[in-house]
């Protein structure tokens, strides 16, 4: 998992979850109820029926959360063992975008003048970059290999001017300088 509820509830908030994770043929979630549901905040301000319309949001929400994860493994499996310990923040930002726009199912978007489907198509287009090599995932890439500790060795290589050593001069004579 690239992302949790928690995450989503910060960005890109809950205003935006409710709307577009609640029922389609119900009542939108109340806001404040869906940030408590996907914070794991006390609900008993809210009837049973709203708690069970926001519980159905936030497993809309997870059920993308999941589909996310499963996209993103699948670019992230032709370059590296997976799970990714600890997981790289890239994919975080990456994640919302992904679920962000799946969630905008009935969005009709533009990628060059809507933000929601323009992070998903950047997120993508980043993910194919990360599979074929092209782009890292930052500090915590884990192809990336820290510098190794060891011994050091110093060579003190040959001797080159001396009484044991035959040098020639300019003129190839082999006497030396």
């Amino acid at each position: 998992m690239y992302v949790t509820l928690a995450q989503l509830a910060q960005s890109p908030g809950a205003t935006e979850l409710a709307q577009v994770a609640s029922d389609s043929f119900g009542a939108i979630v109340d806001a404040a109820l869906m940030d408590a549901t996907l914070r794991g905040a006390d609900r008993s301000a809210w009837s049973a029926g709203d708690i069970a319309a926001a519980d159905d949001a936030a497993a809309r929400i997870s059920n993308e959360i999941a589909n996310a994860g499963s996209l993103i493994d699948g670019y992230l499996a032709r370059r590296y063992a997976l799970p990714l310990s600890p997981t790289p923040a890239i994919l975080t930002t990456w994640a919302i975008a992904i679920v962000r726009y799946r969630l905008h199912t009935d969005r009709i978007t533009d990628p060059r003048t809507d933000p929601v489907a323009r992070d998903y198509q950047q997120a993508i287009g980043f993910l194919t970059q990360v599979a074929n090599g092209q782009f890292s995932l930052g500090l915590e890439d884990p192809t990336l290999q820290p510098p190794a500790v060891g011994e050091i060795n110093i060579n003190a290589g040959r001797k080159v001017f001396g009484v044991d050593t035959a040098c020639d001069d300019a003129y190839g004579t082999g006497r030396g300088f």
